[in-house]
């Protein structure tokens, strides 16, 4: 791997997350980090995060051989924007979005001179900011890259092995298909947690704290995923807009089957339906993407 210097634009839980697992598993590799708030970057640099917290972008992408964005999607045009002129010329670009068509055009329109090679690493929890990392988040996670058909085979083994490194699994994917996969298994699960949540809190027949008093198992993992970031899921809505609509649409056909299924006590579909869905969460479980124990072994990190 010829990546030596890393620089990370962002130091919540991914970017801070990303600047621990170098420090622990490539202690040759440095990184430099930046975040746009002040306090952020104090809590880096008391946490140690990466090797310099520095004050501004330009200074942390300056010796970089690989830049990773860690900011929320719609934020990431003007980040680019930002290091352009003080980037090395061989610097690759990544970042670590859970959309990856729009993200791509974005960082290749802003730095058309550099390899640009889009990543998500599918991992994270309900936490967020400067005190949420840890440097095992990605032990065992995929990893998906969206090179496209410019990428040069070096830069992808170097972004490959970097994340390889720091205990992801890789994938090769279509940025389009990506973001049609991640619409089903990550965009319209947090929707309808979303929705759920606010549904509940908004009833007038049942108290709020009724909601939170009574509360089964069902209902917390939806609070679980409800509780993440508001603002990087309000631009993957945004920015992931044409698959998550895509899928949306085929959900909401699925719903209303369910819908006419109760209604006319048809038993024998919805035994079926659940059957299905009962053999998905085991192959889940199977693949090591998930936990058996109960409450999905959530005591400690665990994926979100």
């Amino acid at each position: 791997m010829l990546v030596r210097n890393v620089a990370i634009i962002g130091l919540g839980l991914l970017g801070g997350s990303i600047g621990l697992a170098v420090a622990e598993f490539l202690p040759g590799i440095s990184t430099r980090g930046y975040d746009a708030d002040p306090q952020t970057r104090d809590r880096a640099q008391a946490r140690q995060l990466v090797g310099m917290v520095c004050d501004s972008a330009s200074e942390a992408v300056a010796n970089a051989d690989l830049v990773i964005f860690c900011v929320p999607v719609g934020a990431i045009p003007a980040a680019a924007a930002e290091i352009a002129e003080h980037l090395p010329a061989d610097a690759i670009i990544s970042d670590v979005g859970s959309s990856k068509q729009t993200v791509g055009e974005a960082l290749r329109a802003a730095l058309p001179h550099h390899v640009v090679i889009p990543a998500h690493p599918v991992a994270g929890t309900e936490r967020s900011g400067p005190d949420a990392g840890f440097a095992t988040l990605f032990q065992h996670r995929w990893c998906i890259l969206t090179p496209d058909g410019n990428t040069p085979d070096q830069a992808l083994a170097d972004v490959r092995s970097f994340w390889e490194s720091l205990g992801a699994r890789i994938e090769i994917m279509d940025a389009r298909h990506h973001d049609l996969v991640l619409a089903v298994t990550s965009h319209i699960p947090h929707l309808i947690a979303y929705t759920i949540v606010g549904t509940a809190s908004d009833l007038e027949e049942v108290t709020r704290g009724e909601v939170i008093k009574y509360s089964a198992g069902g209902f917390r993992d939806f609070t679980r995923i409800a509780a993440s970031d508001p603002t990087m899921w309000r631009d993957v809505f945004l920015h992931n807009r044409g698959a998550v609509l895509e899928m949306l649409g085929r959900f909401t056909e699925d719903l209303t089957a369910m819908q006419r299924a109760i209604r006319s006590a048809d038993g024998d579909a919805l035994f079926d339906l659940f059957s299905r869905t009962r053999d998905i969460r085991r192959s889940i479980i199977e693949m090591g993407q998930d936990d058996a124990r109960p409450d999905f072994g959530r005591a400690d990190h665990q994926d979100g």
